[in-house]
């Protein structure tokens, strides 16, 4: 409409990046699994503007991992270019599917496991 993608799309795409991760590498079912995943937190800086019919490239690293939270740093890229477009950040909390509250446990080992996979020990700053 405005000759740039709307920012709803943003956030769709981050958390369909983070979502296709969790079923891919976490061992996550989103209509089955014991713990489901709360955004408590999100956020996106913009750098710079994409519009259609540019193809687009996203980067996902963890960079906190606590007991039930994990926070998710995305990178927002044109295809073939190294120039980050947005950077989005949010945080899920697992609860128990039933009692909707986190697990005294933590996260299942089976999101742990492939979440330590994307953990980085220091992020860059904006």
């Amino acid at each position: 409409m405005y000759g740039h993608m709307n920012n709803s799309v943003y956030y769709y795409l981050y958390g369909s990046i983070v979502n296709t991760y969790l079923i891919k590498h976490c061992n996550f079912n989103p209509l089955s699994s014991d713990q489901i995943g709360y955004v408590v937190h999100s956020t996106s800086h913009f750098i710079g503007s994409v519009a259609f019919p540019t193809v687009l490239v996203l980067g996902l690293r963890v960079t906190k991992l606590g007991n039930t939270s994990v926070t998710y740093q995305i990178g927002l890229f044109e295809q073939g270019s190294d120039d980050v477009k947005a950077v989005g950040s949010f945080t899920h909390v697992f609860v128990d599917r039933e009692s909707r509250r986190p697990s005294i446990a933590g996260m299942t080992p089976d999101i742990r496991k492939g979440l330590e996979k994307l953990l980085v020990k220091e992020t860059s700053k904006l």
